[in-house]
């Protein structure tokens, strides 16, 4: 098999990049920028730390994560399985990729920057949801800002209803740690439960 091993090696393999995919790239949110920030209710983050690569979903309402200024993004941390993934990531290692999706539109938002974890009272108060504080609120410094074309979602057909899969096509986390545990976990009663843990700790 044969293996690229040098970056001569990669770039001789590519054209040369498309013009605007150079010229797109700028350090900070433009006006335009922001509005798919403001819209989105989901981005991915990806950090990097001691034990390696994290890549992770955010989700909440539309315009969750903040618009502070032109290089300045909040995003509040909202309860969790307390692993800490990416916060532990973020603490010694504060670069951060973010990739924000709006639902039905296949252009996405790339920002890459550095964070500072806030416990910040009144900044953390800010993000109250039915009277629950984030522990956290991550304060991004964009270095880099650029919209990703949409053939990966085009390609996916990430958005199109009609192929949309049902849950029972997939095994249920509680299979997953039944198999996983050789059958000394109870996934039964574990999936039972999850709709009414869910309601109790989305935020």
């Amino acid at each position: 098999m044969s293996t690229v091993r040098t970056l001569a090696e990669l770039e001789a393999l590519y054209d040369t990049p498309v013009p605007t995919s150079i010229i797109k790239e700028v350090d900070h949110l433009t006006p335009l920028h922001r509005l798919y920030v403001e819209a989105s209710p989901f981005v991915v983050i990806a950090t990097s730390g001691p034990g390696g690569l994290d890549c992770s979903p955010r989700g909440d309402a539309p315009g969750f994560v903040r618009p502070v200024d032109e290089r300045t993004l909040h995003i509040p941390d909202r309860r969790g399985n307390n692993r800490l993934d990416t916060l532990r990531n973020l603490v010694v290692d504060p670069r951060i990729g973010l990739l924000f999706l709006v639902p039905g539109i296949g252009v996405t938002l790339r920002v890459n920057g550095t964070v500072e974890l806030s416990t910040d009272l009144e900044l953390r108060q800010s993000f109250a949801v039915v009277g629950k504080l984030p522990t956290t609120v991550l304060v991004v410094t964009t270095k880099s800002v650029y919209t990703q074309c949409p053939k990966a979602l085009i390609r996916s057909h990430l958005w199109d209803a009609s192929r949309h899969r049902e849950q029972s096509e997939l095994p249920t986390v509680g299979e997953i740690l039944e198999h996983i545990t050789s059958g000394e976990f109870d996934g039964a009663v574990f999936d039972a439960a999850y709709p009414e843990r869910v309601r109790q700790t989305i935020y």
